[in-house]
């Protein structure tokens, strides 16, 4: 569904852009992501909208034939955001053991307390953190948009899948500059 509207109380989700992962072999370039991330951060300070920024430091405790479930620590640094996005001290930082970043929170629960109806994702991986975050804020009755060139995955099939099949079923899609010029005009209306 394309970009149609912004709620007056909507949230940024920045999805695990983390120094932890900032290096995988993304299939976009990483430095293109972080900038249009910032430039949708930049317009969300600039109309005081909350801002969320996720990371992970774990993993769901299911067995997978992919991966081994991770037993040991994690290297130091690796759950900082990347310096690029600007972190505050008023940004809302949620840390999740999960691809989606309500099911083991308490982001729904802070989101709601804020009055947020409607959620704009970014982040990495298109196909993992972004879209279980995606699915579960739509199943829990948020309005989701999602920034289509804010975001990308080391699986290429897996991004555009996402994007193409999965994205539009969830809520409207739509450019980083997009969604900032329809902030834009919403909130100087």
């Amino acid at each position: 569904m394309a970009l149609t509207t912004l709620d007056p109380n909507t949230a940024l989700l920045v999805v695990d852009l983390q120094k932890g992962l900032a290096g995988s072999p993304f299939g976009h370039l990483i430095g293109n992501v972080v900038d249009r991330t910032r430039a949708l951060i930049d317009a969300f300070r600039e109309h005081g909208l909350p801002i969320v920024l996720i990371n992970v430091a774990g993993g769901a405790p299911g067995r997978t034939e992919q991966q081994p479930r991770h037993s040991g620590a994690f290297p130091e640094g690796f759950t900082d955001f990347i310096t690029e996005l600007g972190q505050r001290p008023d940004d809302i930082v949620v840390t999740k053991r999960t691809w989606g970043a309500f099911a083991s929170t308490d982001l729904d629960a802070r989101l709601r307390a804020a009055g947020v109806t409607q959620v704009i994702v970014a982040g990495v991986a298109t196909g993992t953190g972004v879209e279980a975050t995606a699915r579960q804020a739509y199943e829990l009755g948020f309005n989701v948009t999602l920034a289509t060139d804010a975001m990308t995955d080391t699986r290429s099939e897996a991004h555009e899948y996402s994007i193409r099949c999965v994205f539009p079923r969830l809520g409207e899609t739509g450019t980083s500059q997009e969604i900032i010029d329809l902030l834009s005009r919403t909130r100087s209306a």
